[in-house]
């Protein structure tokens, strides 16, 4: 059996049209994201041959695994996917054609069981075999809906289909390749991903502060300009005074909930959580600084089309002791250095460019 095994596909559809028709960077970001999360969701012990671009080729040698144990693989996988897809949708900052799309991505598993074997050339490794052909020409089938889990009949032993779910419906087809007609059965998995939610919102934690600084100021630029401007971190050294870098430490791409390291010109630095709401005519989102408890709360909103009004209100702890010393030691110069800012913003939203 050291040359039987089980072929493992998770391929993301919908990739190559949401690459030619996107902003590559972040196109590739949010599939690179998605790809390590399939990686991640491995539960059973599959081995990577390689990277496919849309797609993983998993595999694993010895016995076929019980369809029990690959539906559940199948489900963490397809759920992982879409929980994050549905999270990304709800806390991107980013309004790009690509990050506005990612939500449409879908995912389809191919699993094939056959022979197969392993060489190497320098330090990569490869798999090679006529079931690892058919695995990829599997791929391409006439199955209409692009989310759906597709078994082959080599994998099944001849057994029929156990009711791994209540929802669930088997479909019979066949492909034919140049080895002959490969046979197999298909369930569509939308109704599973009905079941995906995603996770909550975090609210910013104002309740115990007090605002001690507001600034306001309105721009000649539309709302997603001063958006990106504003909360997209590659911009903030360009007009917050005194920041020469931000480090961005839990995600590729923004978004609520992602945690940076802020780099000030006397080397100090600190450490950000955020949080957001979008709305088309108003956008607020918060960054909290996760060891002083400072909160910069920024509301942007829509005057006109090419028009629009910043607010950033300033929190500190409401501990009457540290609204004393702000007071005496630090609001000056806080307040100096936010004015500055505001005013850096004016030339930036002119010169920005947007992606896409």
């Amino acid at each position: 059996m050291e040359n039987r095994g089980l072929l493992f596909i998770p391929d993301i559809s919908g990739f190559t049209k949401f690459v030619s028709e996107t902003e590559i960077d972040h196109s590739r970001l949010i599939i690179q994201e998605l790809l390590e999360l399939l990686i991640n969701a491995n539960e059973i012990g599959l081995e990577i041959s390689e990277i496919e671009g849309d797609a993983i080729l998993f595999y694993k040698f010895g016995d076929p695994p019980r369809l029990e144990d690959l539906y559940n693989q199948v489900k963490k996988m397809f759920c992982s996917f879409h929980r994050s897809l549905a999270g990304y949708e709800n806390r991107r900052y980013c309004q790009c054609k690509a990050c506005v799309s990612a939500i449409g991505l879908t995912l389809k598993v191919i699993t094939h069981y056959g022979e197969f074997t392993g060489y190497n050339v320098k330090s990569f490794s490869k798999l090679i075999g006529k079931d690892i052909i058919i695995a990829h020409q599997l791929l391409k089938n006439d199955i209409e809906v692009h989310e759906y889990w597709l078994v082959t009949n080599n994998l099944l032993m001849e057994k029929p289909v156990p009711t791994l779910a209540s929802w669930m419906q088997w479909n019979n087809s066949m492909k034919r390749t140049e080895s002959g007609e490969v046979n197999f059965q298909y369930a569509q998995l939308g109704p599973l991903k009905e079941q995906v939610m995603a996770d909550p919102l975090p609210a910013p934690e104002i309740s115990k502060k007090k605002k001690m600084l507001s600034f306001t100021r309105e721009y000649e630029t539309d709302l997603i300009t001063l958006f990106h401007a504003t909360g997209d971190f590659n911009y903030r050294s360009q007009w917050q005074e005194g920041v020469i870098k931000v480090e961005v430490l839990n995600h590729f791409l923004p978004r609520v909930g992602m945690q940076c390291r802020c780099i000030t010109e006397d080397g100090a630095s600190t450490t950000y959580s955020t949080s957001y709401s979008y709305h088309p005519d108003k956008v607020e989102f918060t960054e909290a600084d996760v060891e002083s408890k400072i909160l910069k709360y920024y509301t942007l909103e829509k005057v006109s089309d090419h028009r629009s009004r910043f607010t950033l209100d300033y929190y500190i702890d409401e501990a009457i002791g540290k609204q004393f010393f702000f007071a005496l030691f630090k609001k000056r110069k806080t307040k100096e250095m936010f004015e500055k800012s505001m005013s850096n913003l004016v030339a930036l939203v002119k010169n920005i460019h947007l992606p896409g």
